[in-house]
């Protein structure tokens, strides 16, 4: 099955998502949506993983065309990865309809 478009959901500690985005536009991103969230994780995880979760996290979601979705991918591995000090991880869904898109939305009318 082939999808359109692709959500990306990006996760990182607070105070990134600016930077998170500037990466993703560069690839293709129009913009996001920001979402505040709280990290949870035991500390068994935290050493297996050799990370250390702040509480404080934000999400960026961002919808793409399914075509842009892997340079952005990279794009945020590069910017708020795991190396760097937002410690961000992304990941992407299929979607497999989505309207308020823009003109191709308005020009298609519903089946009747």
């Amino acid at each position: 099955m082939t999808y359109g478009h692709e959500l990306i959901i990006c996760i990182l500690n607070a105070g990134y998502s600016d930077t998170a985005m500037d990466a993703a536009r560069k690839f293709g991103a129009r913009g996001g949506t920001v979402a505040h969230a709280r990290g949870t994780a035991s500390k068994e995880a935290e050493r297996l993983f050799r990370i250390t979760v702040e509480p404080e996290k934000e999400m960026v979601l961002i919808l793409v065309e399914t075509e842009h979705r892997d340079a952005i991918l990279h794009a945020l591995y590069g910017a708020v990865g795991q190396d760097s000090p937002a410690q961000g991880i992304a990941f992407s869904l299929p979607v497999d309809a989505a309207v308020g898109l823009g003109r191709a939305d308005r020009e298609q009318k519903p089946a009747e």
